[in-house]
């Protein structure tokens, strides 16, 4: 159901129908819109990558920051991490096909981007 904004007698606004709960544009930002978890989505777009890899790919992020990020999109399935080696440890990242699933709005949104030189 979609809010709607009505003006009483007085010139008051009120708000009928509003949000109880995010909206999915809101989930899905919740999703893809933290610190650098889209640009690790477009990294991860075409194959695995290795952990030190991807950190810089992204440039100016920490690996903690990327640690954490990835962490984040492995609970939410749109990551998955494998191990291919014990010793030393070496990890790679790849997408899920949930996390494929984003590609499209991320690729629109650095369209946008460019477009408008954001």
């Amino acid at each position: 159901m979609e809010s709607v904004v009505k003006t009483d007698s007085k010139g008051r606004k009120k708000v009928l129908n509003a949000c109880t709960e995010p909206c999915a544009i809101e989930k899905g930002m919740r999703l893809i819109g933290g610190k650098w978890k889209g640009s690790i989505i477009y990294h991860l777009k075409d194959e695995p990558v290795r952990f030190n890899d991807l950190t810089r790919m992204l440039g100016g992020a920490s690996k903690k920051m990327v640690d954490q990020r990835l962490k984040e999109l492995e609970s939410e399935g749109m990551v998955v991490r494998k191990v291919i080696s014990d010793r030393p440890v070496a990890v790679t990242y790849e997408l899920t096909d949930f996390g494929r699933t984003a590609l499209s709005i991320l690729d629109e949104l650095r369209i946008w981007s460019e477009s408008h030189q954001i």
